[in-house]
């Protein structure tokens, strides 16, 4: 089975704010940013990976009819190749490679850029986001040992590299299906990439047996609360992080485009 690796992720608007924002702010947050402290632990170092083991093989065996099944209505739905493949940056910052089941076609517009996701996900690619179909093949990579069940979700490369040194500190753990929040950072109105990477490093810091199993039980519940995943689903609104602003806080291209605007008083 073939895989497509869809590199055309990066505007070329977006690539000039996130040079921008390094070029202008990046040295000093990385400056004024608070050191990361990891916890070191047996459960760390030994505990969390059997568990992940325990937990994945089983799952493997169980979900490969269904992950059979699903390739054979992506092929139906989308065509040869049936999988996405791209780069992600797991533990201490080495790169592994995540697969999905394409869920979007390559539809593209006159100047033969690829449309906006929210025009190319599929009616079947919208069902397998709700009900979290596209994570099922994440076992084999937790089997394998490049992720783990409970962790901050593996960024691609180009996301990678636009964080400061403290962010990058996410990767002192296995990346993980997810990692739900359970610390509030400066409030709810500031962008979403703040409020998470904030958090991922809280759990860096504080990763344990019982933590994990807290946010395990978290994780099931975000996984059948279908209205946020529905959202989520439509591709709608997606808006990669870019960078810093003035103030050290991680913005969207979105939350970018705003500033932008304001400076010139539109």
């Amino acid at each position: 089975m073939k895989t497509v690796n869809d590199s055309n992720l990066i505007s070329n608007e977006e690539d000039i704010a996130a040079k921008a924002l390094r070029d202008r702010n990046l040295d000093n947050k990385n400056k004024t940013a608070m050191e990361v402290h990891p916890k070191y632990s047996f459960y760390t170092r030994y505990g969390k990976r059997i568990l992940d083991i325990i937990i994945s093989f089983p799952a493997c065996i169980i979900l490969t009819p269904i992950n059979l099944i699903l390739a054979v209505i992506t092929f139906i739905d989308v065509g040869n190749p049936i999988f996405f493949k791209q780069t992600r940056i797991g533990k201490d910052g080495k790169p592994f490679t995540m697969v999905k089941f394409r869920n979007m076609n390559r539809k593209t517009d006159s100047d033969g850029k690829l449309l906006p996701p929210s025009q190319r996900v599929t009616s079947f690619g919208r069902v397998m986001r709700k009900l979290s179909l596209d994570e099922l093949l994440n076992f084999w990579l937790i089997l394998k040992g490049d992720m783990s069940l409970i962790g901050p979700r593996p960024q691609p490369e180009f996301i990678y590299n636009r964080m400061c040194e403290r962010h990058k500190m996410r990767t002192a753990v296995r990346p993980g299906l997810e990692c739900p929040r359970v610390i509030h950072v400066y409030g709810e109105d500031i962008c979403k990439y703040q409020r998470t990477y904030e958090n991922d490093i809280w759990y860096v810091e504080n990763v344990g047996l019982l933590l994990d199993v807290k946010l395990f039980f978290m994780l099931i519940k975000m996984t059948f609360d279908f209205k946020r995943r529905g959202k989520q689903a439509s591709g709608e609104g997606i808006s990669y992080f870019v960078g810093y602003d003035e103030n050290g806080i991680a913005i969207s291209m979105n939350v970018y485009r705003r500033m932008q605007k304001e400076k010139c008083g539109t």
